[in-house]
């Protein structure tokens, strides 16, 4: 399919409910190399008992239990998932975990009502969405000034790690409808933050950007 370099266009929307109608299945088992990754992600959160947290582009509620940790029961979390296969999964997790502190929105995050200001939002493997100013707009409207927000992903490595470069290829080929960006991915997000910090793991092939709302 022929896809246009786009994240907002329709076609750019469908490949990706495609894409992730085919991984909701596996989806949990392909990211289990990366929860290292996840655990350094949501600490940066500096989560306190209370909170409210945006879980963008949510998945399968992978990060849930985690950000449940942070948040406690007097806490909230706002997972928002366009597809509804993974979206289905995310329910299932929610259900079995008996958490009555999560609300899941199936929708795309640019056009998510989210119903209440938050004191966080975590962006975890969701590259489309980082690419999406519409979607950073949606979110930055409904997140409280001083934030904090972390974004963690793939990244193009140094160019001469072609090994990890060809890691990433692979994997970004499988999970983004989009390879622009991918030598920055949170460049969009950096112009909505403060006291933005970029740290690599894996050789550079990983990132993880922390910062707060500019206020």
């Amino acid at each position: 399919m022929n896809v246009p370099d786009d994240p907002g266009s329709p076609m750019h929307r469908f490949a990706a409910l495609a894409q992730y109608r085919l991984r909701a299945p596996i989806y949990d088992l392909e990211l289990a190399v990366f929860e290292p990754a996840r655990r350094a992600a949501i600490a940066r959160l500096a989560l306190r008992s209370g909170d409210v947290v945006l879980d963008l582009g949510c998945g399968t509620g992978l990060s849930m239990s985690l950000l449940q940790q942070g948040v406690g029961a007097r806490g909230h979390i706002i997972g928002i998932e366009q597809s509804p296969e993974m979206m289905a999964r995310a329910r299932q997790r929610v259900q079995q975990q008996g958490w009555r502190n999560v609300t899941l929105i199936e929708a795309a995050v640019e056009t998510a009502e989210i119903p209440r200001r938050a004191d966080a939002a975590l962006f975890h493997f969701t590259h489309d969405i980082l690419r999406e100013p519409l979607a950073l707009q949606n979110v930055a409207g409904s997140l409280r000034r001083g934030a904090s927000v972390v974004a963690c992903g793939l990244q193009w490595a140094a160019p001469w790690a072609w090994p990890l470069n060809l890691f990433v290829l692979g994997a970004a080929l499988h999970s983004v409808t989009s390879m622009r960006g991918l030598e920055r991915p949170w460049s969009l997000l950096a112009q909505h933050l403060d006291r933005l910090h970029i740290e690599s793991m894996l050789g550079g092939s990983l990132y993880i950007a922390s910062g707060s709302m500019r206020t």
